[in-house]
């Protein structure tokens, strides 16, 4: 092929300790070895990506570095037999843009075991809108369902409703039927939700029991949680007998400070949510329900698209806990 260079984000740790992000353009050479070279057409932005963005070492061991978890693209060139020239495919989880280059570039590329196709009924630029968060929140989904919960059950809490998991679950609820009420410390914000399929919102200040008690109230038949926190251990103990708590993120802290009683006296349980390691065969299914059956009618509503040279300024609102909704990434521009 005769590409040689292409345009992409460099993060680099600099001589005083610091991190500076800038667009260059490197040289194909530079990707790592892998079974599938893929010219990379739309990326999305995560919490993980701002945190591996600035020098965060839990997340990027190693520096100069290009981030993105995410990407969705065309396959240029393929030794394995299983995709071929001009395939449609994404890639989201497993090691890529941690410590792997990745869809912060034109180009990336990867081990043939984590491609996957793209389904039918789903655009390379939707699949990206969906990127890690959808599909965490389609995994986060899926558990809670595969606990029993049914859209009859009653109230589904999920919080930090207005990040990039948290909006995609409350739309794919809606859209099976559930009742939801969104969790956000952003009132203003509440238009936004209720046209996602919110039924109501909470403030995030009504989860934050603080009064010491072992068991509150029931008002949750499954929670779908993406901040942690003493906001997922509010929310279990106040779930409902025999309901589904999920827990996915640690953006409100990775301590979780509860007890047994809701676990011994309600019969509850609380799933743990790893979309980095998700096995294949759960994969595919769960990238078919999002084409199809789960795929919301909002799902181009709150996405905002960017250039690399306009992630810069997200990645900082992200970590500052501003940014609502999707950002992608469409690497052409």
């Amino acid at each position: 092929m005769s590409i040689t260079h292409f345009k992409a984000m460099l993060v680099t740790e600099n001589t005083d300790a610091t991190f500076s992000r800038e667009i260059i353009n490197r040289e194909l050479t530079a990707l790592p070895e892998g079974e599938v070279l893929i010219q990379v057409k739309y990326s999305s932005l995560n919490y993980k990506d701002a945190l591996s963005a600035s020098g965060n070492k839990g997340v990027t061991r190693k520096y100069p570095h290009t981030p993105g978890i995410d990407a969705a693209g065309i396959i240029v060139k393929s030794s394995n037999e299983k995709f071929h020239t001009g395939d449609e495919v994404l890639v989201t989880g497993y090691d890529l843009g941690m410590n792997t280059s990745g869809g912060y570039g034109q180009y990336l590329r990867v081990p043939a075991e984590w491609v996957v196709k793209l389904p039918e009924n789903l655009s390379l630029r939707e699949s990206m809108i969906y990127g890690t968060a959808g599909f965490t929140a389609a995994l986060s989904v899926y558990k809670m369902i595969h606990g029993g919960i049914k859209p009859d059950a009653g109230n589904i809490l999920v919080t930090g409703a207005t990040g990039g998991v948290g909006s995609i679950a409350v739309s794919i609820l809606h859209k099976l039927g559930y009742s939801v009420i969104a969790a956000t410390g952003k009132a203003e914000a509440k238009e936004m939700l209720l046209q996602l399929g919110a039924k109501d919102i909470i403030l995030r200040e009504e989860l934050n029991d603080q009064s010491g008690r072992i068991l509150l109230k029931g008002n949750w038949a499954g929670v779908i949680d993406t901040v942690g926190g003493n906001m997922l251990a509010t929310a279990l103990k106040s779930t409902n007998y025999g309901g589904s708590v999920t827990c996915c993120g640690n953006v409100a802290s990775p301590e979780l400070l509860t007890s047994v009683y809701p676990f011994i006296l309600r019969g509850i349980t609380l799933y743990g949510v790893d979309s980095v390691m998700c096995p294949m065969d759960l994969r595919l299914e769960l990238w078919s329900l999002l084409a199809n059956e789960w795929k919301p009618l909002q799902l181009e509503q709150n996405v905002e698209e960017v250039s690399l040279e306009g992630l810069d300024k997200k990645i900082d609102l992200i970590l500052q806990g501003k940014l609502q909704g999707r950002t992608i990434v469409n690497l052409d521009l």
